[in-house]
């Protein structure tokens, strides 16, 4: 019981301290809607990175990742490491546009782009979307990773099916306050911190569990897991895998393209930077991170192979299992408090999004077109309590779902992740693409989605075999062909411009191109390691060819990399001196005023 109060006190007196920081951080911050829904479009490369990565990690992936690790092989990090294809192309193509047009949500470029009723079908595909499977999974997930780790039923008395209600509701009412009460910058400030805990954790749990396996020695317990069953280590999928290998080049990417560049309570971090060479740096900056996922969420599960092998009765408890048995009692409450701050972060930032989505897109364009800022942000404090509220209630019904929820939750984001990226970037990429056919490219893949995936077995009792990943991708591809054959019949009248509204500095990061290089390459490496190349290699811990694939990737990463510094340099060098230039004679003419500073002009469009 002493320990246990041990876990609990440093676990609150962590968050406080999160929430104290964040306080601090945001306080007189989130009076004007810039404030509130884009934190005042100040956020740095530092806070977005962290954000990003604390809201895309969830104790569904800490404890079912390390599962399937535990249960097959690595091939599921292709969900997590390829991401890096889809932050560079939104770091580098559609960042600076969604910046230059100072938009707050996606629905409201499309609103710009197609018409108001483009943009209300992509609203409720996001809001049906986030409250009835995104936010209620997150908080379910939670609560049960929470449950596995402590023993609540006993702690607090109660049945099982109660322990579940109470955490879910303890865990949603904190990220409510974050997201409702704090708006974005208090999302971003705690999701920041509770990343570096990420992060701490992260490396401690493999680091322990190999000197674990290894009777206390490290490195043979690296040298067990690399040579006893090294086909637990392969990413490389088979076709009876859940992720084949195949499936990276056709509808994971696709998804990897919705999540990273079109979903709202994504991207909203990014549409906050305080600059463009800002917003580069976060997105590439989380790419990077994820290519920590394998060491973080699946070398456990692995690790737990070899020491527990058959015995654990789910291969969900694999981590947890690992966690108790190798984590030092005094970093418990650490833990779980980080553990509850990954929980917490995507589910704040899933509120805060339904809110922004909500205000912005619906309430203001539909029924208060002239409302003030003060009352946006009240429409959206209140949905927020409705949306939370709601996800209360449905989130413990999870627990009486059949089994293979959570394949099955994979699989109905296949109703709005493909159509809005297609949407998205078909609105992008032409012209002249008119509303009617992204309209006609939404509804053709709800109900073909279902039909491919569910209906052709049900009604007709013809299974189509095909992997719903695959799938992903095929329907992209039609409903692309749908909107630019409907553009080529009815074109839209005038060819739409894109604004050039920004409110930030549009310069670019001077190492963004090179940045997306080497993150590309560390992708290809990675998948290196982590096949029968490397450390998957059947006949020792890393097979001859290895190195000379290493290096030879290392030589063309590092001749890319120095092409795109030069061709940065040639482009915005001589802008970018121009401004110091500017910077410094504005100082001297205002040098004599004690805390003056030099207001000079962003680089314009004409310099660069």
């Amino acid at each position: 019981m002493q320990s246990l109060w041990f876990t609990l006190l440093s676990c609150i007196a962590f968050m406080v301290l999160v929430g104290y920081i964040a306080y601090r951080k945001t306080r007189g911050t989130t009076s004007g809607s810039d404030g509130y829904f884009l934190a005042g479009r100040g956020l740095s490369g530092g806070f977005i990175a962290g954000s990003l990565l604390l809201t895309n990690l969830s104790a569904e992936q800490l404890v079912g990742l390390n599962g399937q690790a535990f249960r097959t092989n690595l091939s599921n990090m292709a969900w997590e490491v390829t991401a890096g294809v889809a932050v560079v192309l939104m770091g580098l193509y559609l960042l600076p546009k969604y910046l230059n047009m100072s938009i707050t949500t996606l629905p409201e470029f499309l609103s710009k782009r197609f018409d108001e009723g483009v943009r209300r079908y992509t609203v409720v595909l996001f809001m049906v979307g986030y409250v009835l499977v995104t936010i209620p999974s997150m908080l379910y997930s939670g609560a049960l990773a929470v449950l596995k780790l402590f023993d609540v039923p006993n702690i607090l008395n109660i049945t099982y099916t109660q322990s579940i209600w109470v955490v879910i509701w303890g865990i949603g009412i904190i990220g409510a306050v974050y997201a409702i009460f704090g708006g974005l910058k208090a999302v971003a400030v705690s999701d920041t911190i509770n990343g570096v805990g990420l992060l701490i954790i992260g490396a401690l749990v493999p680091i322990l569990g190999l000197i674990a396996l290894g009777n206390g020695a490290f490195l043979d317990g690296v040298k067990t897991i690399t040579t006893t069953n090294p086909e637990k280590l392969n990413a490389i999928g088979g076709p009876e895998d859940s992720v084949p290998f195949g499936t990276i080049f056709t509808g994971l990417i696709i998804a990897n393209m919705f999540y990273w560049a079109t979903n709202q309570y994504v991207i909203q971090r990014t549409l906050g930077a305080q600059s463009l060479k800002e917003g580069q740096k976060g997105v590439i900056f989380s790419g990077f991170f994820k290519l920590l996922i394998p060491i973080f969420m699946m070398v456990p599960g692995v690790i737990a192979f070899h020491l527990y092998g058959g015995d654990l009765k789910s291969v969900d408890l694999a981590y947890p299992t690992l966690v108790m048995n190798v984590l030092p009692s005094y970093l418990s409450g650490f833990f779980l408090a980080v553990l509850l701050g990954a929980v917490l972060s995507s589910y704040n930032s899933l509120l805060n999004s339904a809110s922004t989505m909500f205000a912005l897109d619906i309430y203001k364009p539909a029924m208060k077109k002239d409302a003030t800022d003060e009352q946006l942000i009240t429409a959206s404090k209140w949905f927020g309590s409705i949306i939370a509220i709601v996800t209360f209630f449905v989130s413990p019904m999870l627990m009486y779902a059949p089994n293979g929820l959570w394949d099955l939750i994979r699989k109905f984001t296949g109703f709005f992740n493909i159509p809005i990226v297609a949407v998205v970037l078909i609105g992008i990429l032409s012209k002249r693409v008119p509303a009617l056919a992204a309209k006609v490219a939404i509804i053709f893949h709800v109900v073909a989605y279902y039909f491919m995936v569910w209906g052709t077995e049900q009604i007709f009792g013809l299974p189509l075999n095909i992997h719903f990943i695959h799938i992903y991708g095929i329907l992209f591809v039609a409903e692309v062909a749908i909107m630019f054959g409907i553009a080529y019949y009815k074109p839209q009248e005038k060819a739409y411009i894109f604004p050039k509204a920004s409110k930030v500095n549009m310069t670019p990061w001077k190492y963004s191109v090179p940045a997306g290089i080497l993150l590309i390459a560390s992708i290809c490496e990675t998948y290196l390691i982590f096949s029968p190349l490397g450390v998957a290699y059947a006949e020792g811990m890393i097979s001859p060819s290895f190195l000379p694939a290493t290096g030879a990737l290392a030589v063309v990463t590092l001749i890319a990399f120095a092409a795109a510094t030069k061709s940065w340099e040639r482009k915005y060098g001589h802008a970018v001196r121009r401004t110091k230039d500017a910077v410094k004679e504005k100082g001297r003419e205002v040098g004599g005023q004690r805390g003056a500073r030099p207001q000079v002009n962003y680089i314009s469009e004409k310099d660069v």
